[in-house]
């Protein structure tokens, strides 16, 4: 009896000790293996289906959503009064984006198009596309500024040309007309007699670029060579960099084309990405960590510096002519027009530019942007993008349908384009790139408690039998 228990013990022992071994091994060699497992899940490459599937048609749901600020006194404004806003929306729009004309290159990048359509969803909006509301006319107020340093003759035709067509200063038009376009016999005559000085040749609308159109040629790393590149841009449209600002710096295209990032994010990591409708890169910052479903996530928000002007921040130099910090001139990229581009409701912008303009109320709950990222892997959980575009507007001597305006930067809309992970493409993220890793990090530590347990278990039964020994040697004396 005491032979099968010195038995048991010694294999209890040995079978501890390699247990624990193979856990020591583990501690080691597991984060090596989770980390090669999330490398070749999240490289862009066909045999992945499942982060391949998800860089290529982002089978997510995707919605934008459009306010407006329809202008409750446009005759005061034409008196030189403040303009008076209240916000109209959200009209929702499901957002698709399918990636087409894939092209890998023996370099380890891969080009593509993404296109975009969009579906007006009406449980998720607030009125039909019929609603109504009154904006600036684009087309009068934004080509007066361009042109308000020409000739005195040259604008006194202009303004003659705006009363000929019946071009007014405000706007009155259905939202449908204003996202998609509606028909201007300006517009028209402007193309036929001067081609090239509109940027478009169909109807005129502020979202008619976007629908059924590409972001660009971008020709982004996949990441097979160096995980640390995935998703990064090599060149946008041929480029390396654009030239529509002033510095190198700002010209420069960094960071992703704004869908997915290199793994392994430390609160240190930032999420440069470039914008073609911003036609900037821009650079969000760590906020603070979370839990979404089971999923850790880093939430990034867009810096307070992000639309700071050249003064505030020396770096936004190079996005001037600035006016005051929070909102970014965009003419240069948009075909000269007096466009500014700022979060909702000037959020995080100077306090002045909400005294020129009544019925603003800005809250970072509902006007800030944020990004949550998985850090382990560098795929977007919960994405919500705001901006707001606005027009600068101003009395322009010899354009009649300017009257009196007063200077100002006044808001016409802002949208939010928002999505996030969920249904089975969550549960498979979950499984693949949650679960299992965690699974095998507490593995580890089980193996290593087991074998201390057997390697106990073994020296209990030695000291058990020992003492059994002793005291039947004393019996026997």
């Amino acid at each position: 009896m005491a032979v099968s228990r010195t038995k048991l013990a010694v294999g209890l022992g040995i079978a501890g000790i390699l247990t624990a071994v193979f856990g020591v091994i583990l501690v080691f060699v597991g984060p090596i293996v989770i980390d090669d497992q999330i490398v070749k899940n999240v490289e862009i490459n066909p045999k992945n289906s499942l982060s391949y599937t998800m860089w290529k048609d982002i089978p997510v749901p995707f919605f934008m959503s459009v306010y407006f600020f329809n202008v409750l006194n446009p005759k005061e404004i034409l008196r030189g009064e403040k303009p008076m806003v209240e916000q109209r929306g959200p009209y929702v729009y499901r957002e698709y984006r399918q990636k087409d004309n894939i092209t890998f290159h023996p370099n380890n990048t891969v080009s593509y198009l993404e296109y975009r359509q969009y579906h007006f969803v009406r449980d998720m909006s607030v009125g039909d596309e019929s609603d109504v509301v009154v904006i600036p006319n684009m087309l009068v107020l934004g080509a007066a500024v361009m042109m308000e340093k020409m000739p005195l003759p040259v604008r006194l035709v202009m303004s003659a040309t705006f009363t000929t067509f019946n071009e007014n200063a405000f706007l009155n038009k259905s939202v449908g007309e204003l996202m998609w376009g509606y028909d201007s016999e300006l517009v028209d005559f402007l193309n036929k007699y001067l081609p090239g000085m509109l940027p478009t040749t169909g109807k005129f609308g502020l979202f008619s670029e976007f629908n059924n159109s590409n972001t660009g040629l971008f020709t982004v790393f996949t990441g097979q060579d160096d995980i640390r590149k995935v998703h990064k841009v090599d060149s946008w449209n041929g480029l390396k960099k654009v030239n529509y600002w002033r510095t190198e710096q700002c010209n420069m295209i960094n960071g992703t084309a704004g869908q997915m990032w290199p793994p392994f994010m430390t609160e240190e990591s930032t999420l440069p990405f470039y914008s073609p409708d911003a036609c900037r890169s821009m650079e969000l910052v760590y906020e603070r960590p979370g839990v979404t479903s089971g999923i850790p996530f880093f939430r990034f928000v867009a810096p307070k510096t992000l639309f700071a002007n050249g003064t505030d921040y020396p770096p936004n130099e190079g996005f001037c002519p600035c006016r005051q910090s929070g909102i970014m001139n965009v003419s240069s990229c948009r075909h000269d027009a007096p466009v500014f581009m700022s979060h909702p409701h000037f959020y995080n912008g100077d306090p002045v530019l909400r005294e020129f303009v009544l019925g603003l109320n800005p809250t970072e709950e509902q006007h800030g942007l944020f990004i949550d990222i998985h850090p382990e892997t560098g795929v977007p959980l919960n994405v919500s993008v705001k901006l707001q575009l606005n027009l600068y507007m101003k009395k322009v001597l010899g354009i009649s349908q300017t009257d009196s305006i007063s200077e100002v930067v006044m808001p016409m809309i802002w949208f939010e384009e928002k999505g996030y992970i969920d249904g089975p493409v969550r549960t498979t993220f979950y499984v693949n790139l949650v679960l299992l890793p965690t699974i095998m990090e507490v593995m580890q530590y089980v193996f290593i408690a087991l074998g201390l347990f057997l390697v106990l278990s073994a020296l209990f039964l030695k000291l058990r039998d020992k003492k059994a020994v002793v005291k039947a040697d004393c019996v026997l004396t």
